[in-house]
């Protein structure tokens, strides 16, 4: 017997991920864990082989365009990140191995091909582009920072990409400055020093740092994917960071991981696996548990979670969901474990999403402005087939 992996698998039936799972449950596909990495499994080649035939026969042009929009096939081509054999890889380095020892602003430098950001520039001052009343809320801050840098920059068509790189240190700078602002009269250090010192958390700074490694870049994600439609159009890059940022907000990618915290209120109120059940009798999701691209558990949150101190109901819970719902933590429920070690700020573990995925972003951006194309996909109509005549 023969036996792959499930990205050999994937690429063979030109399925997503949850088709090839089904197929297992059904006993279509036969699978087995893998004895070299016990959080892996691997599929029979032959059964693989037998319905990728047979998917290749039924699916149509519209069903593949269709698939693509949700976790399937790639829909552009990009050189900056990818997620294959689950794991996730920088400009075809290891994400995680990068994590153990960069900071953000080494990541900046391979995503963006080499732009020098300084250190200590950002947090310096607050930039002219934020207001005196200022809301509380980290997000807000740098969604109003942003809209206004938007009204100052250049647009992205036509600029070289060189100008452009030296541009997005700038829109980088403006977005943590207002999110964090200055940390100290004389500002210095990494990012991820000047995020703790802001914190007044700076033993938490280790793993502010590995976090922000982790978070910078993730393929065609929600956020990443609107920054990339907003520069197609030659807008500016801070108009293609304040619509990521904005997508961000959503409570399906960057808030799910606000959503733990009822859980784990549930866990500590009747305890782990009667919180779970429960959620399963009412029919909940589960918020920062599983993801479509790493059946075998998610990297970035192995990496963090094997440096935290976990609280008893995080450890609880992450049991019981795996136990009942066969499901393992992912990087939002990470971030949370984090903010509860550390004793971190309620909006932390959003505010950390933004400032390191800030700079793929960007990257993104840059890529997109170099290609010169417009992204403005068709849509699968499915309405009505002919206008309806009124009466006179």
């Amino acid at each position: 017997m023969v036996w792959i992996t499930a990205t050999d698998a994937l690429e063979l039936m030109n399925v997503r991920a949850q088709t090839l799972y089904a197929n297992v449950s059904r006993g279509k596909i036969r699978a087995k864990r893998d004895t070299k990495d016990c959080r892996r499994s691997l599929y029979h080649r032959d059964d693989v082989l037998r319905l990728s035939k047979q998917h290749r026969g039924q699916r149509k042009v519209d069903d593949v365009a269709a698939q693509a929009m949700e976790w399937g096939v790639p829909v552009l081509p990009s050189a900056i990140s990818t997620i294959r054999d689950g794991r996730l890889w920088y400009r075809g380095q290891d994400a995680v191995d990068l994590s153990n020892n960069c900071q953000l602003e080494d990541i900046a430098n391979v995503l963006w091909e080499g732009a020098a950001i300084r250190v200590g520039a950002v947090g310096a001052t607050r930039p002219a582009y934020v207001g005196v009343d200022e809301p509380g809320d980290p997000l807000s801050r740098g969604l109003m920072a942003l809209a206004l840098r938007c009204a100052k920059d250049l647009p992205t068509y036509g600029r070289s990409t060189a100008v452009l790189r030296e541009e997005a240190a700038g829109v980088l700078s403006t977005l943590l400055c207002s999110m964090f602002g200055s940390t100290n009269e004389q500002p210095g250090g990494s990012i991820s020093v000047q995020i703790a010192t802001a914190w007044q958390c700076p033993q938490a700074e280790p793993i502010i740092r590995q976090a922000l490694v982790l978070l910078a870049d993730h393929e065609l994600n929600a956020s990443t994917f609107a920054t990339r439609v907003t520069i197609s159009t030659g807008a500016s890059l801070a108009a293609g960071v304040l619509t990521g940022l904005a997508t961000l907000t959503g409570p399906l990618h960057g808030r799910a991981v606000m959503s733990l915290s009822t859980l784990t209120d549930d866990v500590t109120r009747i305890g782990a696996e009667a919180a779970v059940r429960e959620w399963l009798q009412q029919g909940r999701p589960f918020p920062a548990f599983g993801h479509p691209l790493y059946p075998d558990g998610d990297p970035r949150a192995s990496a963090l979670l094997g440096q935290l101190p976990l609280a008893p109901e995080y450890v609880d819970l992450a049991v019981w969901v795996e136990r009942l719902v066969g499901e393992l933590p992912n990087v939002d429920f990470a971030l949370a474990a984090m903010a509860r070690a550390y004793g971190l700020p309620v909006e932390s573990p959003l505010a950390l999403f933004a400032a390191g995925r800030c700079v793929g972003w960007l990257a993104h951006a840059l890529e997109q402005a170099e290609s010169g194309h417009l992204i403005r996909p068709r849509a699968r109509y499915i309405g009505i087939n002919a206008p309806i005549k009124l009466k006179a």
